[in-house]
């Protein structure tokens, strides 16, 4: 049986922020562009969360809920630096790390001695390290399997932990909503409502079939995670999938010919992230992406072996056809990267939950 940790630091830009400069803590904060710039939220604080603040918002429409909210503007250095510091505590404890981002990774410590082998104990000690050198709080999920030791991470945020084992699996997924499983989002949460289909328990009662039907392979993955499934193992090296570099507008654009003279700029930093993050990788596909002015987006991709910059100005006109006279507040172009290099980002009020032999 694995003992996973997934360990998720809480508000980790903002919580920088505050660190680095007291003043801020106690007031509401975000991290993001301005809103004068069609700025978007990175993060925010607790504070600001009351509010309704939360990442990916518009910064103007955070303003609007928190009208004393203040708009610190991000250090990614900084953030970089203190991830690396975070993942030295934790290669003192396994060496099988996932990271998922900057603050939050997956670990593999069920062949760790540490702590007695407990992985509750080695949760609370990467906690209490991690704080102890870098002033930062983290929350910790505890389970046998990777999306409910994601899962669990976000019952005790923040600055808690909190664990499923083995034999409390079946229970804890009985009433879990559909919406805490990883890769399920709004619209496909919708669809699920839709159909009658809320909780784990209700797609164990619903028809295989007719999930298989509907969903396709997601079906798939949907009935085992409401059977509290998951065969994923840690990914130490995990493989970037995609490259890709975007602009929020400072003002809507409307015509191709606007778009047009945006995407020269866009492509070259494109050039330039590949070179420097996958240069050894081969390219499978290209993608233009528009976010129009009701924040709706879409994107068009074709197959590609090389970055073509003759096939961006088409996917950009196919991708004008959707545009329905609504504004473009952000442009982005992006590769797909093969996966093989060699190929042709509810806090309960539970107590912490120990025990020695998990």
């Amino acid at each position: 049986m694995q003992k996973i940790i997934h360990v998720d630091m809480d508000c980790f830009y903002a919580a920088v922020e505050m660190r680095d400069f007291p003043e801020l803590q106690g007031k509401p904060i975000a991290v993001g562009g301005r809103s004068d710039r069609r700025g978007v939220i990175s993060t925010c604080n607790y504070e600001a969360r009351k509010f309704g603040v939360r990442s990916a918002m518009a910064s103007g429409y955070a303003l609007k809920l928190c009208p004393d909210l203040i708009l610190v503007p991000g250090r990614m250095q900084v953030y970089k630096d203190v991830s690396r510091q975070i993942r030295a505590v934790f290669e003192r404890y396994t060496d099988l790390i996932e990271p998922l981002s900057l603050d939050e990774a997956y670990l593999d410590v069920t062949e760790s001695d540490h702590c007695q082998g407990s992985a509750t104990l080695m949760a609370k000690a990467i906690r209490e390290e991690i704080f102890a050198e870098t002033g930062l709080t983290a929350s910790a999920g505890i389970a046998p399997v990777k999306f409910l030791a994601k899962i669990a991470s976000d019952l005790n945020k923040p600055n808690g932990q909190y664990l499923v084992r083995p034999d409390q699996i079946d229970e804890f997924v009985k009433t879990l909503p559909l919406i805490k499983i990883p890769g399920v989002g709004k619209v496909t949460a919708k669809k699920l409502t839709d159909l009658g289909l809320n909780t784990c328990a209700d797609i164990q009662a619903y028809p295989q079939n007719k999930l298989l039907e509907r969903f396709g392979k997601f079906g798939a993955i949907l009935i085992e995670r409401a059977k509290g499934i998951d065969n994923r193992a840690i990914s130490p090296n995990r493989e970037r999938k995609s490259v890709g570099v975007e602009t929020t507008l400072a003002k809507d654009i409307h015509t191709l010919e606007q778009c047009r003279a945006v995407i020269p700029q866009l492509i070259q930093e494109l050039g330039v992230r590949v070179n420097r993050s996958a240069k050894d990788r081969v390219i499978h596909k290209q993608v233009v992406k528009l976010k129009f002015e009701d924040f709706k987006q879409t994107t068009i991709e074709h197959r590609s072996d090389e970055i073509s910059v003759n096939l961006f100005y088409q996917l950009l006109e196919q991708a004008m056809e959707r545009q329905h006279d609504r504004g473009i507040r952000l442009l982005g172009v992006s590769v797909g990267l093969a996966s093989d290099s060699r190929a042709d980002s509810h806090e309960g009020t539970e107590p912490p939950q120990m025990d020695l032999g998990f």
